[in-house]
């Protein structure tokens, strides 16, 4: 029964959170934001390794929970409308995933509580906010009706998970958090809106019944022209943050060089609206968000560590 569960799981993982794709995502996050919180503090170098694996831990299996728990959220309308996904057919059960989820929360606690007892604190901010999502903020059917405060409310959780995973530099060794932060934390909740939107863009004939799309909500135009908007906010944001870190005009050239490559895909489907084109937006969202972590912290403290 244990093997048959764990085959189980391995198959839910990969279909709903692929742990190596995930992991070296929010690896990259976890490393952006504890670096560039160094460098706004004039560090070179790095936080200890073993710490910096217990921020990766955490970090991962928060997104984990975020994910247990829009599979419970979202249950109803999956086995409606989405009866293809893990849950609705039967290969894992909400209540596999809750024992999952228990475990995940007493493995983070373990660590922390032994470990960095100080980072108990924004942990639990970061937990108790994924409740209140878990519950809709206790307004779930406003919410639903109201889908850019019910994307604006959710995305709050990804800066909050910034400010634990940087926390590991500045909260744990009791430094005051510098002021760029603010500006980091803008860049990856507009990210996560990049992500949210490039995900749900979709050709005329991949839309269904039931699934929520930017394009069948808004259409195709105004859908590609809302995703441009925000990947333009999002790198008003990363110029900010890099000039609050002396980052350099190469970075902030770099950025506005990786904009205009990430806005062809979008200008590509407005002039032939092919499911392979919708793709491809969320393939630019992906790389665009890899691209502002790596510019903002991992990149200058890596180019810091190698070459002093």
């Amino acid at each position: 029964m244990k093997t048959a569960f764990l085959m189980r799981f391995w198959q839910y993982q990969a279909e709903r959170f692929p742990f190596l794709v995930h992991g070296i995502l929010i690896a990259v996050f976890s490393f952006s934001a504890i670096a560039y919180s160094r460098i706004c503090r004039g560090q070179t170098n790095f936080i200890d390794w073993p710490t910096y694996g217990a921020a990766v831990f955490c970090t991962v299996t928060l997104f984990l929970l975020v994910r247990i728990f829009d599979e419970h959220k979202d249950a109803e309308d999956d086995a409606q409308f989405r009866p293809e996904l893990p849950v609705p057919r039967g290969l894992i059960s909400l209540k596999e995933l809750r024992v999952v989820g228990f475990v995940v929360f007493a493995a983070q606690l373990l660590l922390v509580g032994l470990f960095f007892t100080k980072m108990l604190f924004p942990l639990a901010l970061v937990l108790g906010y994924l409740c209140l999502m878990g519950v809709e903020f206790f307004i779930p059917d406003w919410l639903r009706k109201h889908q850019f405060w019910y994307v604006t409310s959710h995305m709050l959780i990804i800066p909050l998970v910034d400010i634990f995973a940087s926390g590991f530099d500045w909260y744990l060794g009791a430094y005051i958090p510098p002021e760029g932060l603010i500006f980091f934390f803008v860049v990856s909740y507009f990210n996560g809106i990049v992500l949210e939107i490039g995900r749900k863009i979709r050709s005329e004939e991949k839309e269904a019944p039931g699934v929520l799309t930017y394009t069948s909500m808004l259409g195709i135009p105004l859908a590609i022209a809302l995703w441009l908007a925000v990947l333009l906010i999002t790198l008003l944001a990363a110029l900010k943050a890099a000039d609050f870190a002396h980052l350099g005009m190469e970075t902030s050239i770099f950025l506005g060089i990786m904009f205009g490559i990430c806005v062809l895909p979008a200008l590509l489907f407005l002039n032939k609206r092919t499911s392979k084109n919708a793709k491809m937006i969320e393939y630019a969202s992906a790389v665009w968000t890899l691209v502002m972590y790596g510019s903002l912290g991992g990149v200058p403290m890596l180019r810091s560590l190698l070459f002093g």
